[in-house]
Formats: structure tokens, sequence, C-alpha cells
């Protein structure tokens, strides 16, 4: 299943009280649509899923789901360490009306390969809508080998992965030992275009927030067969990409938006805002760019 090519993974917009700010998200989910957002993933990592409570989570899909309207497909983070708890909230997410949702390995229990096979068979099972699996090892100490993700790909709602490993080889074997309807998203901005000359259906991105309507031009170039000017946008792109993640996200996409004028908020604990210093290297990217 192709979700489209730049799906944005949506910051969760608080308010001066640290609470989920609707009336903000409203603004900034039709902002992410105008601007080059073909999808959204909703609390996941970029969303600050950590922190955000069962029922924020089933507030917030509720929310993005009626504002979007149909318009995109929206992907819901409902995964954790906990299998039977995964399964539950994926259930909850289903009847909300999401049109999939995004499974996390799961982190800190460390288990082997047959243990995260298990795990996402068990999700899959308990919905009826699409499953994507999201391989972060920089997160969850343990990374879903290609292997375990291609056997994965025959359990008919498990559609998609988002890899998040910035290992091309192994993004590479995936996308040529599973069917054509299984689709892999990177999940690192900085290889953008170079997963997608390898087969890759796109990006779930930090940086479409700021940059989605570029993004999508560097990939149509690419598909023009305009290699050199994909390749020089790629490179103007770069710091944008990198500075995104310069300091712990998404405090430097929040700050971002600020300087866009969409006021998403600050971060929660245990993450902190960025220092005056931060703030002006984030103004400083976009000025170059």
């Amino acid at each position: 299943m192709n979700f489209g090519k730049v799906l944005t993974a949506m910051v969760t917009p608080f308010d001066k009280k640290g609470n989920i700010d609707f009336d903000t998200t409203t603004t900034l989910i039709d902002y992410l649509l105008d601007n080059g957002s073909d999808g959204l993933v909703v609390a996941g990592t970029t969303g600050e899923s950590p922190t955000l409570s069962t029922d924020e989570k089933i507030s917030l899909w509720k929310h993005v789901v009626n504002v979007v309207g149909g318009r995109v497909p929206v992907i819901a983070g409902s995964g954790s360490n906990d299998t039977r708890a995964s399964v539950e909230l994926s259930k909850q997410a289903e009847q909300i009306g999401v049109d999939a949702v995004m499974v996390v390995a799961p982190y800190y229990n460390k288990p082997c390969q047959k243990g995260l096979y298990e795990h996402f068979k068990a999700v899959a099972g308990a919905v009826g809508i699409p499953v994507m699996i999201y391989n972060v090892p920089g997160r969850a100490v343990v990374k879903i080998e290609p292997e375990t993700i291609i056997a994965l790909s025959n359990i008919p709602n498990i559609v998609s992965v988002k890899e998040a490993t910035g290992d091309l080889d192994s993004m590479a074997a995936i996308i040529s030992k599973t069917d054509d309807g299984f689709s892999l998203y990177s999940g690192d901005d900085n290889l953008t275009l170079p997963s997608y000359t390898i087969g890759a259906s796109g990006i779930i991105s930090v940086s479409s927030h700021v940059v989605g309507k570029e993004m999508q031009k560097m990939l149509t170039l690419h598909e023009q067969g305009k290699r050199k000017e994909a390749a020089e946008l790629h490179q103007k792109l770069l710091p944008i990409f990198n500075g995104m993640f310069s300091a712990p996200s998404p405090t430097p996409v929040k700050e971002a938006l600020r300087i866009r004028g969409i006021d998403t908020g600050s971060v929660r604990l245990p993450l902190i805002p960025l220092n005056p210093d931060q703030q002006n290297d984030v103004r400083n990217l976009f000025q170059s760019l």
C-alpha cells in the first residue's frame, strides 16, 4: 500500500499549560495539507508519544480524523513495548477511523527476531486495517532484520515499513524481496532522495513540517528524470534535514514552526526547549535557505 510520497510525522501542539492544543492542531493540519503533506502520522516519535497518555492519544486521533475528513491518510502511532497494550490501542485506533496504525519495534525488552515477528503478528491479527512496521533501532535498541520484515510482509494487512535504520542495504533487500503491494518509507530525512532512488515509496518526515513542498519537488524532479536538479535540491535541503535533529526531536522543528508563524508550544519533560543560541541556529537555517 502506498500512502503517498511525503508523509509528515506530525508534532503534537501543546498550550501554555502543557495540554494538547486542539485549535492549533487544526491550524497545523490545514497548513501541512496545503504545504506538501500526502499523509499524517499522529502520536509517533515526533508527536512525543512517550509522554502522551492513552486518553490523550485517543482524543488526538479523533480530532485529526475529524479535521482531515478523508483528505489524506491518517496513520496512528499505536505501538509500545507491551504487545497486549499495542493490540488494545490499535483496536481503539481502528474504531476511531484512522486509515492505518504504525507499530514501533518493542523497546527496552530487547526481544529476539522471533519475538518481534510474533509481536507484529499479534497486532495485525487483532485489527482489520493496514499495519505499518516502525523499525527504529536508535530508539528501540533492537533492529528488525530484513528477513523478519520480509516474513511479516506475507501477513495480509502488514503493508508497509518505516525504515529509520539509515541502512540502504537493508532497505534494498526489503524492497527487492517483498511484493509490489508492500511499501517502504525512509524514516531519515537526509535519505529521502537516496532511498527513493532505490525504490522506496517515500519519506515519513520531520522536516516536511517546514519544507514539504520542496521535498515534493525534489522527488518529482527525480521522477521526471531530472536527476541533477533533484540532487542539487537535496544538497540545498540537507542543512535543514540535519538541523531538525540538531537537538532532541521535536524541539528544533517546533521552533521552526514558530518561526513560520505556527506556535505549537513547548515540549514535555524530559525534553526541554531550545536555548537562545539553538533558536538562532534554527532561524539562520531558514534565512540561508
